[in-house]
């Protein structure tokens, strides 16, 4: 999709179908007022009718005979005292979504007044591409695709300069989500580690990231046998990928970035359920998010250093598999013993962030779909976020707020250091049902060493079961807006000062 930027007025702007934002309450204010007034009174109809209440993503199509317009698609924002700009990026992909499945190929979308010009065109943009994918890509027919090609933003009275700069900033983001949904969607016969490495060389050269993958010599010669031994059961070969970006060289500070990259995850030997086993293609989310995170910041090329590492494997019951009591020793040389094969995704992480200390990290954040108690704990509604550092989660948490993907702070209460302890190794992979996600977040903790650490269980929201009327159902592309955005952040402002401040409190942001 190409998305542009225009000063047509919105009133006379020449194209399939144009898109104005209304908010609840029943006034029609800003453009959608003089948008009105071409239209002879029929959006003040539609509010004051109760056909639409300006509800978020409500929807009412106008037909404009005599307008330069074809069509007027209305969309609610919702109450205007609880907007945030964020919700713009529903907005357009609401609209692409309603006018590309019944055949208009280009629009222009008005923004609301009174909106950080630059920020409004990237969530616009953003939402906009990120509308166009549906899950039917192995059908050889498609199920009414959107055929929207080309979005204008119309800047209006906002400065064109900060329309024109957030557009390309938000047409990234929209390409990087999208590349992340398309990773995650790819069934497990076509999205192998290898397939998953290679798509992520792919993304880096075309990024001009350097780029690095470790196969399983590499990985048996650093010791990564946590790694090594979840991909035993598989005749697929487990890779680790490194995407390099080097945007501060002068800088001694490099941001980590570390995503579980389970292709397939059966359970192994602890083997699933087999009711919805097949959306196990979708943990390596976390992987993909990385990926295309990385890419989407080396085409934005902020001036700072960031390392994004893949570790990918399958898990299989293959006969060489691990079993429930086996040991393994990971990278920095502690022992853990295996309890359930199916809590496989900490060990392949845990040697990804001992590697990426080797590499240099003062500052890691990994993202995995790891556990079905963090959906428990939060449902399909936020990610959970655990951390050994007051100053860098509460700096992420607030520069996250309001980028699109909700982020919640659990706790690591020491109480969860026992829940992991192994009576014959150095840890068990599992601490039971009791506050499964937080033991999790507990047991990847040690292997930061004192690394400002920060883990986000993204299993509740890295992929939803139901369509919306802005995002075909499937993978959302979390968590590579939280990703960029802190990145973005740590490149203007700095990164926080080294120095774990170990904390048990459960400080919350949404």
């Amino acid at each position: 999709m190409q998305v542009h930027v225009s000063n047509d007025a919105a009133t006379s702007v020449a194209t399939g179908a144009l898109v104005v934002p209304v908010f609840a309450g029943g006034a029609v204010t800003g453009v959608a007022a003089e948008v009105d007034t071409v239209l002879g009174g029929a959006i003040a109809d539609i509010l004051a009718s109760g056909e639409i209440a300006g509800k978020p993503n409500e929807t009412s199509l106008v037909h404009a005979k005599d307008a330069p317009f074809k069509r007027v698609l209305v969309v609610g924002l919702g109450e205007r005292e609880k907007f945030t700009v964020d919700a713009l990026a529903k907005y357009a992909g609401t609209a692409v979504r309603y006018l590309g499945k019944r055949g208009v190929a280009a629009l222009a979308v008005a923004l609301p007044e009174g909106v950080d010009a630059a920020l409004a065109a990237s969530f616009v943009a953003e939402g906009a591409i990120a509308a166009t994918i549906d899950t039917t890509i192995y059908r050889t027919e498609a199920d009414k695709p959107v055929v929207t090609t080309a979005v204008t933003i119309l800047a209006g009275t906002h400065d064109r300069a900060a329309v024109d700069a957030g557009a390309k900033r938000g047409s990234i983001l929209g390409e990087a989500v999208n590349a992340a949904r398309m990773m995650a969607l790819t069934p497990a016969n076509d999205m192998t580690p290898t397939h998953l490495a290679n798509r992520a060389k792919e993304l880096a050269n075309d990024a001009g990231l350097e780029f690095d993958v470790l196969d399983e010599a590499r990985m048996e010669q650093l010791g990564m046998g946590s790694l090594l031994g979840v991909s035993r059961g598989s005749d697929e070969p487990a890779t680790l990928s490194v995407m390099t970006y080097k945007g501060d060289p002068s800088s001694t500070e490099t941001i980590a970035l570390v995503g579980k990259g389970l292709t397939f995850d059966s359970g192994g030997i602890s083997i699933k359920p087999a009711e919805n086993m097949h959306e196990m293609k979708y943990d390596m989310s976390g992987g993909a998010g990385v990926i295309a995170a990385m890419w989407a910041i080396g085409k934005l090329r902020p001036k700072v250093n960031v390392i994004g590492l893949i570790p990918s494997s399958e898990n299989l019951p293959g006969h060489r598999a691990m079993k429930p009591g086996d040991i393994l020793r990971a990278m920095n040389g502690k022992t853990i013993e295996v309890i359930n094969t199916d809590a496989e995704g900490r060990l392949i992480l845990a040697d990804a962030l001992c590697y990426a200390r080797k590499l240099g990290a003062t500052k890691i954040i990994d993202a995995a779909t790891l556990t079905g108690a963090c959906v428990i704990a939060l449902g399909h509604a936020a990610s959970g976020t655990m951390s050994n550092d007051d100053a860098f989660v509460e700096r992420f948490l607030k520069t996250v707020a309001d980028c699109g993907e909700r982020y919640w702070r659990l706790p690591l209460y020491p109480d969860y250091d026992q829940q992991i302890k192994s009576d014959i190794a150095d840890l068990k992979n599992t601490g039971g049902r009791a506050a499964g996600a937080e033991t999790a977040g507990t047991f990847l903790k040690n292997f930061v060493a004192e690394t400002p650490w920060i883990h986000l269980d993204v299993a509740g929201t890295a992929y939803l079961d139901g369509e919306s009327p802005f995002m075909a159902k499937g993978p959302t592309g979390t968590p590579v807006r939280a990703f960029v955005n802190i990145v973005e952040d740590f490149a203007k402002n700095g990164a926080p000062a080294n120095g774990v401040a170990k904390s048990a409190t459960a400080a919350t942001v949404a």
